[in-house]
């Protein structure tokens, strides 16, 4: 039994050990068998200096307490309780360590950059071809060496060695940002890896996210034109001196073995090439960086290692590898052939009818035509063979085909899939006696963690960028699986660098086509779009509810009022034709009606079908009528929504006179949709089953018309066959708005589904992570849009909420009150799960036996948890362990097993 304050951590990342910035936050958890702590002590070490000892009043994200670190300084601390609140002395927790970055103004290295054909010359392969550099560095070490640090970031995607040996397990470095306003470095302890005598310091530097292609039309990242590199390695001797090797005029520049590398398209590595020569790099020559900084999220790396399920053969002597997961990452092959043997590895998602790979589906199509997906690597055996892992791209896929020149045949030994992403800490668990269920919450899981990687993708696969409004609504299932703290704030700062001057925010960030700067591209039409822009409101919001960080609402505030401002803006100033022509003077409530602007509105509802049962894409029948549509209804509801969170958020903030204008605004909006979208008898204009979940989520329809907007949303699911009628918006609520209503079977019917559109089947086609649309792979085993699209399966969030019953009370913030109320159905006889919520660790687990309801949990310190029984009985506990059980109520029929 602990006795001891534990978990403890600073907010930031780092590959090895955690680096932070000058002033980190400190955060731990308490034992269980303690009461809640209002003060503590923390103890430091610095540098190895005397201790230093500081009182704070937190132990969720606590300030620094302590004069600001300098670069590089190294932190041990402990906590305990103060014993002047305990009235005695308490346990010290165990020692953390972790370290100061390099701060900006400390820099003293040179950007380097390779000798290469300019951008856009005649030597330029182009987007997508051009091959990677190697800009290396030589010194002589003598004397004993204590420990060194080398610090290293790019402009442009980079690994790095120290005489021929691999420096971290980070991949992707630095990273996708906006790079034109951050930058971040990544620290390594190379102690180790250094020798008495000549030593060398290599980066190998790839386009990247810098200089590379972007989304699915593969168009240029505008960042900048000229890569470049920085490093420090900064070495203590054991007599007490310190040495300092930097980027600088010494160091060269070759090209690499790789002879192209881009992020999207593949990479090629020839091992049979002669060594190309060295000639000096280029100083100083990129184009205005930003500063350096320290990413708060945990680093990129290979987080699995998988064997093919099945090995293929064709008829062409190519073969399919199937890794029964659809993922992200890269091959790793350790056969490479005799000297000279070509091997290309193509990637995808499904297979086509003959067997073999198709990626036909992810095309894109524009008027100027189709551009063909293509994610493929290569590589050229050596002379002493080798083996070829492509680090400096990643792809989405299941199966690989993989031919070899030589026509050999493939050990399975020598082929494995690399799982790459975000390194996350998982915080949640689910299961229960459904296996449907469990594989539904599990695919979920797996399409979020392949479109983890840096950022939150769309897809891993056709764009691959960050969407806003795809995070938007998946973030409150995503703070469930994972500690996305960190990993979402580094997201927010790309979506603030983006914004556009009027308070716009961007589609997707890292907005690597720079829309802020190209107002009259046709793209920046489409910008702007609620339920999208509506992110800087909500996941800021949602990070401070699952993790008490108000700070993250701070750094985010004035971006949110700039785009509620500008959104308020825009429904005072245009409205949508239709409205005009009904009646060309508008109402006074109108002026709160968001519909005179794009939105994506709710995206990827299930698809109506024509007399041929053909399936009706409405962008591609009629795209003007798709554009020019009336999506006031979503608009209006996410003005709303947005407003009156901002008004929560400024009441938090202590912005009192903001948050009772906010929060009047919020009111007449409400009125405003109501007026324009609510009929007397509950049902919406717009009538669709996104429309009510929409409205009762968000709370605009008035009490007394709840039962009758809930009873039309009953109707049009029936009338659908009982099929889920939401996309991409609505989806994540639609089973929570049913049960929270009373149709809690009507939700678990849904989840039971088999027949398109429903998530099951999903499952039935095989599919291993959610489909972006809900006929991913249609009747004839076709497969049509991304098979790994996450938003649609926010909806596992209920399987927590609901079905466990575990959630957050309505006022709670970072998991301090609770509430147990499972919402059994479906015929489940039992559900088990846990959340490491910033207290410790929630566990729940409930079991049917005959007519009665046993549940069990384990309550942290500092939350306490209000448990509903089935019989309506409460129990009001704090923490600790919980037992009781009740009588299922007379009028359910008792489920059976499965």
């Amino acid at each position: 039994m602990r006795t001891a304050p534990y978990d403890l951590v600073v907010d930031g990342g780092g590959d090895g050990f955690p680096v932070t910035g000058a002033a980190p936050r400190l955060s731990w958890k308490d034992p269980v068998d303690r009461g809640p702590r209002t003060a503590y002590l923390v103890e430091a070490v610095i540098d190895g200096a005397s201790p230093v000892v500081a009182a704070v009043t937190s132990r969720r994200l606590a300030t620094w307490p302590f004069a600001a670190l300098r670069s590089g300084q190294r932190a041990r601390w402990r906590v305990t309780a103060d014993p002047q609140e305990t009235g005695a002395d308490a346990a010290w927790s165990d020692w953390a360590e972790f370290e100061a970055g390099l701060l900006d103004g400390d820099w003293t290295a040179h950007w380097i950059s390779p000798v290469e054909p300019a951008v856009g010359s005649d030597g330029d392969p182009g987007y997508g071809k051009r091959a990677a550099h190697v800009l290396a560095g030589r010194f002589t070490l003598a004397g004993a060496m204590v420990s060194a640090r080398l610090y290293t970031t790019a402009l442009g995607v980079y690994t790095a060695t120290v005489n021929g040996e691999r420096v971290g397990t980070i991949e992707l470095a630095p990273g996708s940002t906006s790079y034109d306003r951050t930058l971040y470095a990544q620290a390594a302890d190379v102690t180790a890896l250094l020798r008495d005598g000549d030593n060398a310091i290599e980066l190998e530097l790839s386009d990247g996210w810098f200089r590379g292609q972007v989304g699915a039309f593969r168009l240029p990242a505008g960042w900048g034109t000229t890569l470049g590199a920085r490093a420090e390695l900064h070495q203590e001797l054991a007599d007490g001196t310190r040495r300092v090797v930097r980027s600088d005029e010494t160091w060269t520049s070759r090209p690499s073995a790789i002879t192209r590398a881009d992020l999207m398209d593949g990479q090629t590595l020839d091992l049979s090439a002669d060594a190309q020569p060295e000639t000096s790099v280029l100083l100083d020559v990129v184009d205005a960086p930003p500063a350096i900084d320290w990413s708060p999220a945990p680093p990129v790396r290979v987080v699995e290692t998988r064997a093919p399920v099945e090995l293929r053969r064709l008829a062409d002597g190519a073969v399919i590898a199937d890794f029964g997961q659809n993922a992200s990452g890269w091959i790793r092959l350790t056969d490479l052939g005799e000297p000279g043997t070509r091997t290309v590895v193509d990637y995808g998602e499904a297979l086509g009818r003959d067997g073999d790979l198709d990626t036909s589906h992810l095309d894109s199509e524009r008027p100027e035509g189709r551009k063909a997906f293509v994610q493929r690597d290569e590589v050229v055996a050596g002379e002493q063979g080798g083996q070829f892992e492509p680090r400096h791209t990643v792809h989405g896929f299941r199966y690989a085909r993989i031919a070899r020149s030589d026509g050999g045949a493939l050990a399975p030994a020598s082929l494995q899939m690399r799982i790459v992403q975000t390194d996350l800490a998982r915080t949640g668990t689910f299961a229960c006696s459904d296996e449907g269920l469990n594989r539904l919450h599990e695919i979920a899981d797996w399409s979020f963690r392949g479109n983890a990687v840096d950022i939150p993708t769309d897809c891993p696969t056709r764009e691959r960028l960050a969407w806003t409004g795809d995070y938007q609504v998946f973030a409150p299932t995503a703070t469930r699986l994972y500690d996305v703290h960190g990993f979402s704030r580094k997201w927010l700062r790309s979506v603030r660098d983006d914004q556009l001057d009027d308070g716009r925010i961007a589609n997707f960030s890292p907005d690597g086509r720079r829309i802020k700067h190209h107002l009259d591209d046709q793209f920046a039409m489409m910008t702007g779009s609620s339920g999208w822009g509506d992110a800087i409101v909500a996941v800021p919001w949602e990070l401070y509810l699952s993790y008490g960080d108000e700070q993250v609402l701070a750094e985010n505030a004035d971006a949110m009022v700039r785009w509620v401002e500008w959104a308020l803006e825009q429904a005072r100033t245009t409205r949508h034709h239709a409205r005009t022509q009904a009646s060309p003077e508008p109402a006074p409530f109108e002026q709160y009606l968001w519909d005179g602007t794009f939105h994506w509105g709710e995206w990827t509802e299930p698809r109506e079908r024509d007399a041929d049962g053909n399936r009706i894409d409405p962008i591609k029948h009629n795209p003007m009528a798709w554009f020019m549509a009336d999506k006031g209804e979503v608009g209006t509801a996410y003005l709303h929504r947005s407003t009156a969170t901002l008004a929560r958020i400024a009441g938090t903030l202590g912005r009192d006179e903001d948050a009772a204008r906010y929060t009047a605004t919020a009111e007449r909006i409400a009125d405003a949709w109501r007026q324009a979208y609510l009929r007397p008898d509950g049902t919406t204009t717009t009538d669709t089953q996104a429309a009510y979940v929409r409205a009762l989520a968000f709370g605009l329809v008035p009490d007394e018309l709840r039962e009758r907007a809930v009873d039309r949303l009953v109707e049009l699911v029936r009338a659908a066959g009982t099929h889920v009628g939401t996309g991409f918006l609505a989806t994540g609520d639609l089973l929570p708005v049913l049960a929270d209503h009373g149709r809690a079977e009507v939700a678990y019917e849904l989840l039971q589904q088999r027949t398109a559109p429903s998530w099951r089947y999903m499952l039935d086609r095989g599919a291993t992570t959610i489909w972006e649309d809900w006929e991913g792979i249609d009747e004839h085993g076709d497969a049509h849009e991304s098979l790994n699209h996450y938003s649609k399966g926010a909806a596992m969030r209920f399987l927590h909420t609901h079905t466990l019953g575990l959630r957050q009370d309505a006022d709670s913030i970072a998991w301090e009150h609770v509430v147990i109320e499972p919402v059994p159905g479906g015929g489940i006889t039992w559900a088990r799960g846990t959340h490491e919520s910033p207290q410790g660790t929630i566990s729940v687990e409930w079991r049917i036996e005959g007519e009665r309801m046993a549940l069990t949990a384990e309550i942290p310190s500092g939350t306490a948890a209000r448990v509903v029984l089935p019989d309506g009985s409460e129990h009001r506990i704090g923490p600790g362990a919980f037992e009781a059980s009740a009588l299922l109520p007379s009028a359910e029929p008792v489920p059976a097993a499965i």
